[in-house]
């Protein structure tokens, strides 16, 4: 009986197999999506570390500080203590120094009238609670900074703010002399 399938013969050789025509389009989709997943990665890396060596150098100057620093503290600082700086204020500086159980902040800032209630506000109080001729900010702690309240033309108005120990204590001043611009000081103490 004949052979009659397509399947080869035992005796004839099999037909070698063809490879899949090439596709350098599949090829470059591969290409572009290797260079897509290191490179990417690679790239967040670097500049990750660029902005944290950079933050790291930031953080030493302000923890080597022995004096106010003329600049905005930072935004954590500002929650711990509680002293939300106004953002127009000017002629921002202060000076944070930790120890085992208790840190403190001082912060000085100028700013407008309206912006001084909004502060006095955010940290609970307000301008009828400050005490005209008074300074808040013990003697201690203003040479500690460089801070004179003994100027005889100044108009000092001043509150304290005691709160329970999972928030910090504020001794406030606040100098009226220019009306338009006054001068904001405040020592802000936390204990643990």
């Amino acid at each position: 009986m004949p052979h009659t399938d397509d399947s080869p013969r035992p005796h004839e050789p099999a037909e070698p197999r063809r490879r899949p025509p090439h596709r350098p389009r599949h090829r470059l989709a591969v290409l572009a999506i290797v260079v897509l997943l290191i490179a990417l990665p690679s790239g967040y890396l670097v500049q990750s570390a660029f902005q944290s060596r950079s933050s790291g150098k930031d953080k030493e100057r302000a923890a080597a500080a022995t004096s106010l620093t003329y600049a905005r503290p930072p935004k954590a600082s500002q929650r711990i203590y509680n002293v939300p700086v106004p953002v127009s204020a000017t002629r921002v500086a202060f000076y944070e120094a930790n120890a085992w159980q208790k840190s403190t902040m001082w912060v000085q800032f100028r700013t407008s009238p309206k912006r001084l209630n909004e502060f006095l506000g955010d940290i609970g109080t307000g301008k009828s609670e400050l005490e005209k001729g008074e300074i808040a900010i013990s003697g201690k702690y203003a040479r500690e900074v460089g801070w004179r309240f003994d100027e005889p033309r100044s108009h000092y108005r001043s509150a304290r703010i005691e709160q329970p120990k999972s928030k910090p204590d504020l001794a406030i001043t606040v100098d009226t002399t220019f009306k338009s611009r006054p001068r904001v000081y405040v020592v802000s103490t936390t204990e643990f």
